[in-house]
């Protein structure tokens, strides 16, 4: 597996090769040392996730429209803006123990801080380089992922809450911001940061009943934020259909309503219907489906998306690479779009809630 995208690929500006299709340039933010976040042979969430994807996106003759971008670490004052200072004291104590658990699903190696900082740091990279007019968006091919981390406690396979951070970051420099998570599993730490925030509006699609268990349909926020917290809460089975109709009948008029200028898409795979964590069923054409429509709701270069969950590589490295597509401008869809799942009493129930 070679883990460079290409010779066509330019790590920063000048002539890079995209664009040959009419493609936009869109950042690739990936770095090794994720792949020293050594979780076991055994755990669903190991460094062969990573290797899939980059596959994937060169099966896909994406990596053309792709700019090479290093991440950074995130500092303790960027972690901290998100979460107490016991997350951080807890991964470096397991850390420089040697490695360990910091619960019975969250797995920790000796070099996993580095990765977590750098999956952390690599959308305020992002950030940076779209700010400055690098590229229409940005993929962090970074683990491990982070949408379960909440304000004082790491759990659910992720340590630091990445796509948060980033958030949070925009949204302290005056944007109004749009967090998107279609990962299978309700992100229960991103909603419990921006929970009273009126700056951030978040919306999730996962699977319901299923890890960690929140995201009701009536979770919606409190105070200054409440109406700005959306999930949609689907059965086993939904299919792409369903999450189109929710997207169209129960989030977009809300989205449009709250006017953001950045999107931030919590981009987790799990919902493919050959994942073996989940029984959702969608299928890589789907994912392309919903990547290409919810990023319209922002203008390019205002586009942020992080790898979270997708435990089949096969599906995670197709799926991966179709939302990298829509990110792109390309159209590479290599299964069809689905239908014919229940949830539309989701999205009737959701759809009652718009103001």
């Amino acid at each position: 597996m070679n883990w460079e995208l290409g010779d066509a690929v330019n790590a920063g500006g000048g002539e890079s090769g995209w664009g040959y299709r009419g493609e936009v340039p869109v950042l690739w933010i990936a770095d090794e040392r994720c792949l020293d976040h050594d979780t076991g042979r055994a755990h669903p969430e190991r460094p062969a996730r990573l290797n899939a994807v980059m596959g994937g996106v060169q099966k896909a003759g994406l990596t053309d429209a792709l700019v090479a971008i290093e991440p950074r670490p995130a500092s303790d004052d960027e972690l901290l803006s998100v979460h107490h200072r016991s997350v951080l004291d807890a991964v470096d104590r397991v850390t420089r123990a040697g490695g360990g658990r910091l619960d019975p699903d969250t797995v920790l190696a000796p070099r996993s801080e580095v990765a977590a900082r750098l999956a952390a740091g690599a959308g305020l990279v992002a950030i940076e380089n779209l700010a400055a007019g690098i590229g229409d968006g940005a993929f962090c091919a970074v683990r491990p992922p982070g949408h379960h981390a909440t304000p004082v406690q790491s759990m659910g396979f992720c340590l630091f809450n990445s796509a948060a951070i980033c958030a949070r970051a925009l949204a302290d420099r005056g944007e109004r911001v749009l967090v998107v998570d279609y990962d299978a599993h309700h992100g229960n730490g991103t909603q419990d940061i921006f929970w009273e925030d009126d700056r951030v509006m978040y919306v999730s699609w996962h699977q319901h009943p299923l890890y960690p268990g929140t995201g009701g349909i009536e979770e919606r926020g409190a105070g200054a934020g409440l109406g700005t917290t959306i999930n949609l809460p689907l059965p086993a089975g939904a299919t792409g259909d369903v999450y189109r109709r929710c997207w169209d009948e129960a989030v977009l008029p809300a989205v449009e309503g709250f006017c953001p200028g950045w999107l931030v898409l919590s981009a987790g795979f799990d919902a493919h219907r050959a994942d073996p964590l989940t029984s959702l069923g969608l299928t890589s054409g789907d994912f392309y489906d919903l990547t290409a429509a919810v990023i319209e709701v922002v203008p390019p270069g205002r586009r942020v998306a992080f790898l979270e969950g997708g435990y089949n590589l096969d599906a995670l490295a197709d799926s991966a690479a179709a939302a990298v597509a829509a990110l792109v401008g390309s159209s590479w869809r290599p299964e069809p779009a689905t239908a014919g799942g229940p949830g539309a009493d989701v999205v009737a129930a959701a759809a009652a809630l718009l103001p």
